[in-house]
């Protein structure tokens, strides 16, 4: 009845080491595959440490059945057991460590690459501050080149405006010359329709008009050909 009785709590006492020993395992591939941050990793650690006190506790209790058996035999084979437990709980332990370390240096060159990407950012910034301050001075250099450009255009046309205006004044001016000259011509011919009745007369008067008609051609000429003399 002794040994039925003390079989409950043995069977127990396996299965819960069988549990934490995957526990851990699992736990520690875990802490391996972690991408970060410190805090999410000093979590699992907590965690790993929790299951390796019961882990602990559960193969001293073990120890402690093995030692109170009445056959050598049970006793002998128990112990055993106790000893591939520790081993196995030493090797979930290196494993542990190890994945810590490979954990903590994944975290490191993740932490590094992010502050070189942040350096390369504030590099491209830096660089695109400097590429849109070369535009704006190109570009002021291009409007202040237009500037100049339609300066040069308003002084050419103000000079053209004031060349036509100069042409109009010479165009008027010689208009009013044609409008005496025509107002001389019709005079000469009222005269010459006035005296053509007398023959005499009218010989001397047509005379007289033409006279006139060439003196005014003349002056005319006179005036716009030799102005100086």
């Amino acid at each position: 009845m002794a040994a039925a009785a003390a079989a409950v709590p043995l069977r127990v006492c396996h299965q819960e080491i069988v549990k934490f020993d995957l526990e851990i395992k699992a736990a520690v591939q875990d802490i391996r595959d972690c991408p970060g941050p410190l805090s999410a990793l000093t979590e699992l650690n907590a965690a790993v440490k929790e299951k390796f006190r019961q882990l602990r506790g559960r193969i001293q209790e073990l120890e402690q059945m093995a030692k109170e058996q009445d056959k050598e035999s049970e006793k002998q084979a128990l112990l055993r057991e106790v000893e591939n437990h520790k081993k196995q709980m030493l090797s979930n332990q290196a494993a542990w460590r190890k994945a810590n370390l490979a954990c903590k240096i994944a975290i490191d060159n993740s932490e590094k690459d992010q502050l070189l990407q942040g350096r390369d950012i504030l590099r491209q910034r830096k660089t695109t501050k400097e590429s849109l301050a070369e535009s704006a001075s190109n570009i002021t250099e291009s409007l202040m080149g237009i500037s100049r450009m339609m300066s040069q255009q308003v002084q050419q046309s103000e000079e053209t405006v004031q060349t036509l205006a100069n042409s109009s004044r010479t165009i008027l001016e010689a208009n009013e010359e044609f409008k005496s000259m025509s107002g001389t011509i019709q005079l000469g011919r009222k005269l010459i329709t006035k005296y053509n009745r007398r023959e005499l007369t009218d010989k001397l008067l047509i005379f007289l008009a033409l006279a006139l008609f060439l003196a005014t051609v003349l002056y005319i000429l006179k005036k716009r050909l030799f102005p100086f003399l």
